[in-house]
């Protein structure tokens, strides 16, 4: 196949944000005089969930028993998971969270190649924001033809909703495109929606199940094996 678009997750694929997650969340309860603290292994658990809100309310349902959820529940989540992105976005334009290995270079020369780029993460706007314009630039919207992000559409990652609003909004075909996943979620909803998936492993998603993907890496600082292994060929 001829590779016209590569769609990147964000969260454990293009950078290792999960634990600066855990941390802002743990910052935010304690701002909200909430006694709730998610260590590795309690964050490990949480991941089965995709979205932040989603993550609290998950938390509170199976983890938190006998807990009285206030009476506007859902926008007291809202408010906590704001306050949450408070302290990521400025653990990230702090610089705290670089990109993965390769990734930057792989981004820089398949745009350069004229290859379109997407993102189709469940993570908020404000964070896909403040990771790459760190990383990339203040113009890194530039390198993206599609940035589908956040509760853009009703059903999060393992559904395959965010692929097909970003293949929609790039007018590409499923079968012209690869993805770029960390997690066995992430991959069920990128092979749903009919894309051929690499995946690039982290601590927390090292042992999940990535049947079906095309090739599992540790990570890309072998940007030339990737390209040979997938198949991506960029006109130098």
């Amino acid at each position: 196949m001829t590779i016209k678009a590569i769609i990147f997750d964000v969260d454990g694929t293009l950078a290792d944000t999960e634990d600066g997650h855990r941390l802002s969340f743990n910052k935010a309860f304690a701002e909200c005089g909430l006694d709730w603290s998610w260590d590795v292994a309690m964050y490990d658990k949480l991941l089965k969930v995709t979205g932040g809100k989603e993550r609290i309310k998950y938390f509170v349902s199976d983890f938190l028993k006998g807990y009285e959820k206030p009476a506007d529940f859902d926008e007291y989540v809202k408010h906590l998971h704001a306050v949450k992105t408070k302290h990521y976005t400025t653990m990230l334009a702090a610089g705290n969270i670089p990109l993965r290995p390769g990734v930057k270079q792989l981004i820089t020369e398949a745009h350069a190649a004229g290859i379109t780029l997407a993102i189709a993460t469940t993570t908020t706007p404000q964070n896909v924001a403040a990771l790459l314009e760190v990383a990339l630039g203040k113009n890194w919207e530039g390198y993206f033809a599609a940035n589908g992000c956040g509760d853009i559409v009703p059903h999060k990652k393992p559904a395959p909703d965010i692929y097909f609003w970003v293949l929609d909004k790039m007018g590409i075909k499923a079968s012209d495109c690869i993805a770029l996943e960390d997690s066995e979620n992430g991959l069920r909803s990128s092979l749903a929606a009919g894309i051929k998936t690499y995946v690039t492993i982290n601590h927390y998603t090292r042992n999940q199940d990535f049947t079906g993907a095309a090739a599992v890496f540790d990570d890309l600082s072998d940007l030339q094996n990737f390209y040979k292994v997938s198949g991506l060929k960029l006109a130098k």
